[in-house]
């Protein structure tokens, strides 16, 4: 009786517990205060998450390399063949640590496509595989950035606690931008850049209710780096011409040149991907192989390797011949081909910086052989023509603004960078309308273009909205048989079915009892929408679609043997749109 009593009282107490959580949890999902507080705590890790990822990295260089202190890879002098063998190495550690962690056997999610279709839930491990490939390939010099595993760890912490906690779909969104936001912040040490990232880039839209956790975010993971000595990213801005108000409409021009050559970069990516693997090349090959092909592009110049954060400083502050700045674009634009084709892990992000101030250099001192005389200063073009190409590739207009304002502190600059900046984004969204992540999904089978949330409409299937009671009629039945089993009123439409249980269209009821029909008759023959049906995955759009296209109030669901599994009205399926968009606006808009 006693040992009863204990059991009981102990049940008891794991309820009430269980229920003090569940009110302390909303408690917590309907504060903003406490949401700013999380941003807070997940953008300081982001931030220290970020510290470790780029230490770990140019450790990594410094001893396969060889490098003096304080020195980066792209920014030696000369490498010799010796030290260039470590890039095939690199390729074959990569592929090794790849199916060690079993990466080519799933798909791994990044914080884009995170936010726009799995309402931003994200796996730790995976994002820990993608860190690692990221810091392998960067490591071991190939053309690429880490900027997406900084990106990829502060996002994955941040959607580990929000899935922890519970949180809202669009708070969950909202985290995980913020943890985005946060680690780039830190990397550059631009707390504004990161912010503007986390909203143009991973949550896809400014929202009022997400402005100050974002924020707070961004700030912690650049205080964060700065604690830890990480110095915030500056450049001399130091120039001969002051912006006017026509080098606005230079520069213009300058934006939309990067518009250009952004998407031939993008492209050219995926044509090399597309061609390494036709090959017949075992994947496992395919990254050593890429490594070669470095070694004598990296002979041409050292620039090319790894993001290029030396070789940009370097070239901003000596100022290199046109000669060597042109044979370093297209070698750079060689090795990040490569690198990435060839399936070294990592992102455009810094790369495309550095490619941008090559072509504002190369850009501002063939104008001035144009019209005889300067119009341009060279630094100011490759500062614009740095944010105008990162723009192009990686999107985020008002982000590459903001890393270029407080890397120079110079607003005039400022403005000249945001006319050319919106004129890449605008040329690259009409005539491409891809970034290079969302460029990648398309690739891969995904339709989306940028981080907007379309997740719920994927959720809602034509399996989820049909009805079962649909009941199934032999198409060989009378129509006489059929006024009976139907009499007017009753319903309105019948699914019809063939002798083997495959379906056979549609039948109106009223259409049954018109004048003139032979009552003898199959009912078949009043049958519509033979051919027009619904699959039990479709979503939502994809079933609007198909009610456009058929012209009908009712389609029929089928599986892969044409046998009926429900029905759809397309009234019920407008309704839903309408409410699921209404419920997605409201937590757009913040409203809890």
């Amino acid at each position: 009786m006693i040992d009863r009593r204990i059991a009981s009282a102990q049940i008891l107490s794991r309820r009430r517990a269980r229920l003090v959580a569940r009110d302390v949890r909303g408690w917590l999902r309907s504060s903003e205060a406490f949401f700013i507080v999380l941003a807070i705590v997940v953008g300081g890790i982001a931030g220290l998450l970020s510290i470790i990822q780029g230490a770990l990295a140019r450790t990594l260089q410094h001893l396969l390399f060889a490098l003096p202190p304080e020195t980066r890879l792209s920014g030696v002098a000369e490498l010799g063949l010796a030290s260039l063998i470590v890039l095939p190495v690199g390729g074959l550690v990569l592929a090794t640590f790849g199916y060690a962690t079993q990466a080519r056997k799933r798909r791994l999610v990044d914080a884009v496509e995170a936010n726009a279709l799995h309402g931003g839930r994200m796996s730790l491990p995976d994002s820990l595989v993608i860190s690692g490939q990221t810091i392998i390939s960067n490591g071991f010099g190939a053309s690429v950035g880490l900027e997406a595993a900084y990106a990829q760890m502060g996002g994955a912490v941040a959607s580990v606690l929000g899935t922890r906690l519970k949180l809202r779909r669009a708070d969950q969104r909202t985290l995980v931008g913020a943890g985005t936001g946060a680690a780039i912040a830190a990397a550059f040490g631009a707390p504004l850049a990161g912010a503007f990232y986390a909203f143009e880039i991973v949550i896809g839209a400014y929202t009022p209710s997400a402005i100050a956790a974002v924020a707070a975010a961004a700030l912690a993971g650049a205080l964060v780096a700065q604690t830890f000595g990480v110095q915030p990213y500056l450049i001399e801005a130091a120039s001969n011409l002051a912006v006017e108000s026509h080098h606005y409409l230079v520069y213009a021009a300058l934006g939309a040149i990067c518009g250009l050559l952004g998407i031939a970069l993008m492209r050219t990516v995926a044509l090399v991907e597309r061609g390494s693997r036709r090959t017949g090349v075992p994947d496992w090959c395919r990254p050593a192989i890429g490594g070669g092909l470095l070694i004598p592009v990296a002979m041409v110049s050292p620039q090319v390797l790894s993001a290029g954060h030396g070789a940009l400083h370097a070239d901003l502050a000596v100022g290199a011949s046109l000669g060597f700045i042109l044979l370093v674009l297209f070698a750079k634009s060689a090795a990040s081909i490569v690198s990435l084709g060839f399936g070294f892990r990592g992102g455009l992000f810094f790369a495309s910086l550095f490619l941008g101030t090559l072509i504002g250099h190369l850009f501002a001192a063939g104008l001035s052989m144009m019209v005889g005389h300067p119009v341009v200063d060279p630094r100011n073009a490759a500062l614009v023509g740095m944010a105008a190409f990162a723009v192009a590739v990686v999107g985020g207009p008002m982000t590459m603004a903001m890393l270029v304002l407080q890397a120079t502190h110079d607003f005039p600059l400022t403005g000249a960078v945001i006319a050319a900046s919106l004129v890449s984004s605008t040329l690259v969204r009409e005539l491409f309308g891809y970034s290079f992540s969302t460029w990648r999904l398309h690739l891969r089978g995904e339709t989306i273009k940028s981080a907007r949330d379309v997740g719920w409409v994927r959720t809602l299937t034509a399996a989820g909205m049909m009805r079962k009671d649909a009941r199934a009629t032999p198409a060989s039945m009378s129509i006489a048989e059929f006024r009976r089993a139907f009499p007017l009123g009753s319903t309105s439409r019948a699914v019809l079915v063939d002798a083997d249980g495959t379906y056979a269209g549609i039948a109106v009821v009223p259409s049954a009892y018109a004048d003139g029909l032979d009552p003898a008759a199959p009912v078949a023959t009043l049958a519509s929408n033979r051919e027009a049906a619904l699959g039990p995955d479709m979503d939502i759009g994809a079933v609007m679609a198909s009610f456009d296209e058929a012209r009908t109030d009712e389609l029929a669901v089928l599986d892969n043997d044409r046998h009926v599994l429900g029905i759809v009205s397309e009234s019920y399926v407008r309704r839903r749109y309408a409410e699921e968009l209404e419920k997605a606006q409201r937590e757009l808009f913040g409203e809890r």
